[in-house]
């Protein structure tokens, strides 16, 4: 259970990241890395172009660590996403569980355990009412400045995005972006506790069209419902 919980609350810090990269606002002070290479505002506008498909499914490889209990977790699985908000994670290994918002609701199915847990997607993962966070660009634009990376490569730009109002959910998040094709391929998000989540994001397919079905849990009979506090 310790476990289970371990990747559920990782993913709460993987679940804001993705929202970070995909609602970026193109008025993010601009930044360049040197002359000869694009500034910060170009890349932002590139990378929301390249996302502007109503949606995505990907394969994750997902890294967890808690530092001070010195815990190394990995889980990986698929995911679906659909504009605005609306999220469909299905873990594969080291436990099959499905994680589904629609932007209002979430749902958490354990299919072993018999058990699904249901909560309101705006209080457990935005900051504002009526999902604001995942639809509303500007409320994202005034949480986050965006910077260049320190780190150094020859296929990526790395970004790091800094809220300004300080939580201990998110302290930092890192982004590596291909420099050919604009697509997010690894996402890092650190809390105030040092505990850190690495995304690796591969299998990119971007999707015209998808059913909103797909967001959306049908309880099966005999399932032990949880509801998340609010």
């Amino acid at each position: 259970m310790k476990k289970k919980m371990f990747i559920l609350n990782s993913l709460f810090l993987l679940f804001v990241a993705v929202v970070a990269f995909g609602e970026v606002s193109q008025t993010t002070k601009n930044k360049s890395v040197n002359k000869s290479t694009l500034s910060l505002i170009d890349i932002i506008q590139k990378i929301e172009k390249r996302y502007s498909a109503p949606g995505f499914s990907a394969v994750f490889i997902q890294e967890s660590t808690v530092k001070a209990m010195e815990i190394v977790d990995t889980a990986v699985g698929k995911i679906y996403v659909k504009r605005p908000g609306m999220m469909r994670w299905e873990y594969e290994k080291p436990d099959k569980q499905i994680i589904i918002s629609n932007g209002k609701k979430i749902w958490i199915f354990r299919e072993d355990d018999s058990q699904v847990m249901v909560g309101d997607a705006p209080s457990l993962f935005g900051d504002g009412k009526g999902a604001s966070f995942l639809s509303d660009m500007t409320l994202l634009k005034n949480k986050f400045i965006i910077y260049f990376d320190d780190r150094k490569s020859d296929k990526y730009f790395n970004l790091k995005l800094i809220p300004k109002k300080k939580t201990y959910d998110i302290n930092v998040v890192k982004m590596s972006v291909q420099k050919k094709t604009f697509i997010v391929d690894v996402i890092i998000t650190i809390n105030s506790y040092g505990d850190e989540t690495v995304i690796k994001i591969s299998d990119m397919k971007f999707i015209e069209k998808i059913d909103d079905d797909k967001f959306i849990f049908n309880i099966p009979e005999g399932i032990d419902i949880l509801h998340f506090a609010k």
